[in-house]
């Protein structure tokens, strides 16, 4: 954890109105800082963040997950000179516990079923909704060659699928937090209008390329609807939106080599989902 940084903006600290020395929090994208009880970062995208706060507010309390509630400026307003704030909850991540992390995102999602689509998906325009719209054929495929010639049998084995989208979590890994004593806690909430097994997807398929989950993760969650598809969609998720991201000199051998067994697999799970 680094220490205080000098340069943090006083009238952020005032506006949430707090008078703690603020420190920068490891993890996530290095921007996030802890100041008292509250976590300040800089907003990415001004209406997720008020759509989010407004969800996250109103959501009942449950024995199933914790939450990070949001926290108005003294103003009452979500948002103060460019950063928002959120409850600092207790926890830390764990990628090992992989199936913890799954059961508390199903939670998750089916507290927030009855959300409404929210406009600003349209609007969104960065790496990660890219490789969304990508994975969904909603945008065409356009990648440098390391990543079309990953992409390429994933590509050829997704087919259509009907099933009910809803708002979902699409990052699971890394923002779970695990306190003993207490449910696990749900932070740093990217939305996605996605059917919720393609986020269980998501969270397995970077278990088993970035944090050495067996396969065993896979098959137990093979129950899930149209197991192999969202597994097809997660890999070419991500795929698309590191190569967006990062262009051809973001690949290294070992990046490559990671997702190629777990292709593998999911165009087998693809292959038995029933049709």
């Amino acid at each position: 954890m680094a220490s205080t940084v000098a340069s943090f903006p006083d009238a952020v600290l005032a506006a949430f109105g707090v008078a703690e020395a603020p420190v920068m929090l490891a993890g996530g994208k290095g921007g996030t800082w802890r100041a008292g009880r509250l976590a300040l970062k800089p907003v990415e995208f001004l209406a997720e963040t008020l759509w989010r706060a407004e969800v996250l507010t109103q959501l009942p309390d449950s024995t199933e997950f914790r939450i990070a509630r949001p926290v108005r400026a003294l103003d009452g307003s979500w948002v103060a000179h460019g950063w928002e704030a959120s409850q600092l909850v207790a926890g830390d991540p764990d990628v090992t516990r992989q199936d913890d992390v799954l059961r508390t995102g199903i939670a998750f999602h089916t507290a927030i079923a009855d959300q409404p689509r929210p406009a600003f998906l349209d609007l969104r325009d960065d790496p990660w909704s890219i490789g969304d719209r990508v994975a969904w054929d909603e945008l065409p495929v356009q990648a440098c060659p390391a990543a079309l010639d990953l992409l390429e049998p994933l590509i050829n084995a997704r087919r259509p699928v009907e099933l009910a989208a809803q708002i979902v979590h699409g990052d699971l890994p890394g923002n779970v937090l695990f306190a003993d004593g207490l449910p696990p806690a749900i932070i740093d909430w990217p939305a996605y209008w996605r059917p919720a097994s393609w986020a269980s997807a998501v969270a397995v398929a970077d278990a088993l390329c970035w944090y050495g989950a067996e396969t065993d993760l896979a098959a137990r969650w093979s129950h899930l609807p149209e197991w192999g598809q969202m597994l097809i969609r997660a890999l070419i998720y991500r795929i698309t939106t590191h190569d967006t991201a990062f262009g051809p000199a973001g690949w290294t051998p070992d990046q490559v080599e990671a997702y190629r067994p777990v292709i593998d697999l999911a165009v087998t799970y693809a292959k038995h989902d029933p049709n």
